[in-house]
């Protein structure tokens, strides 16, 4: 088993009219034992950024408290609040960094922009990223995630609408996967701000 595969996750980022959704599962395991059900994978960078971290446990924390570092730095030199794209190039520049002893994490970002425009970006464990107007998808059930995705997504959904569509791939994808699951968490980002919600899966 990937080293990647090693704790499970699903996560996928996904794009509505002026509004923008990350969602991911809460199952922290050690291949197929399940060891918590409340594990963080998505975190809040900014009011309209966030990131989500599909990988190895240790590293999403060890990452997570490393783009807070250089986030606080780059607020107090710049005096200003970093945008998606600048975060997204930022995350790339520290995974590559590391590429000879990477941080074993498959990041998603998602965030909305100045004039409103969702901003969605994945990359591979040394920062390589791919930019998307539609959705982007991370973790162990990737085929299962794009599958879902391609039935469901459809072009400039409301914030209500992009949560129901980007519940409905997340939940249905992981109940085919053994190394996720088990409850999820769904950030919908809008100009007015964020609404967080949590769902229940299957526990089995």
């Amino acid at each position: 088993m990937s080293i990647m595969e090693h704790n499970g996750a699903a996560m996928i980022a996904m794009a509505g009219a002026d509004c923008v959704a990350i969602a991911a599962d809460t199952r922290f395991g050690l291949r197929q034992q399940t060891v918590a059900v409340d594990f963080e994978k998505v975190f809040r960078m900014t009011d309209k950024t966030y990131v989500g971290f599909g990988g190895l446990a240790t590293d999403v924390q060890t990452l997570r408290a490393a783009l807070r570092f250089r986030l606080s730095t780059y607020e107090l030199k710049e005096e200003r609040v970093m945008k998606p794209k600048a975060f997204a190039n930022l995350l790339s520049h520290v995974l590559y960094e590391k590429r000879f002893g990477p941080y074993f994490v498959e990041p998603i970002v998602a965030g909305l922009d100045d004039d409103g425009k969702p901003f969605l970006c994945g990359m591979d464990l040394i920062g390589a990223p791919v930019f998307c107007g539609d959705y982007v998808v991370s973790g162990t059930c990737t085929p299962n995630l794009n599958g879902m995705c391609e039935a469901l997504w459809r072009p400039d959904m409301t914030p209500d609408e992009l949560f129901e569509a980007i519940s409905q791939c997340l939940l249905a994808s992981v109940d085919r996967d053994a190394l996720s699951g088990w409850g999820a968490i769904v950030h919908v980002i809008t100009k007015d701000g964020v609404t967080s919600k949590r769902l229940k899966g299957r526990m089995d």
